[in-house]
């Protein structure tokens, strides 16, 4: 079975990804601009059952908002990385960014609180729009 490694900007957090990968979808909403200082927060969910980490994931850190919005990062060089999705707990979160050998085949399949992106940000492309979030997170997988 083919694998996914990726890891954090340092390094020091490494993680390996097995079997079919979704889609990518993109978070337009102010906390992912805010997080990762960009337009949006390009990521995929998949189930935990396919993720390992290889090193480094004592060097997590997690914040949490109170509306619920959490960030887990590299302590050392702040790097978001993946954790666990507070809607359903057997799905982990990936920072598409993190990965050192993407698919080729990979593409953004859709993208999410288009009604709260910023002004500047202008989508593109034949992905799925939607105006906050998809009824069913089923529908990112």
């Amino acid at each position: 079975m083919n694998s996914i490694k990726g890891s954090c900007f340092c390094e020091q957090m490494q993680f390996e990804i097995t079997g079919e990968v979704p889609d990518l979808y993109q978070c337009h909403c102010s906390e992912c601009r805010k997080t990762t200082g960009s337009s949006a927060n390009a990521g995929f969910l998949i189930n935990k059952t396919q993720f390992n980490w290889l090193q480094g994931a004592e060097n997590r850190k997690d914040f949490v908002k109170d509306s619920g919005y959490q960030l887990s990062f590299c302590k050392t060089c702040g790097s978001p990385v993946p954790n666990l999705t507070a809607v359903k707990k057997d799905l982990m979160w990936i920072p598409a960014g993190l990965l050192d050998n993407p698919p080729s085949s990979m593409k953004v399949g859709a993208h999410i609180f288009i009604d709260s992106k910023a002004n500047w940000d202008d989508i593109s492309g034949q992905a799925k729009q939607y105006a906050s979030t998809p009824t069913s997170i089923d529908e990112l997988l």
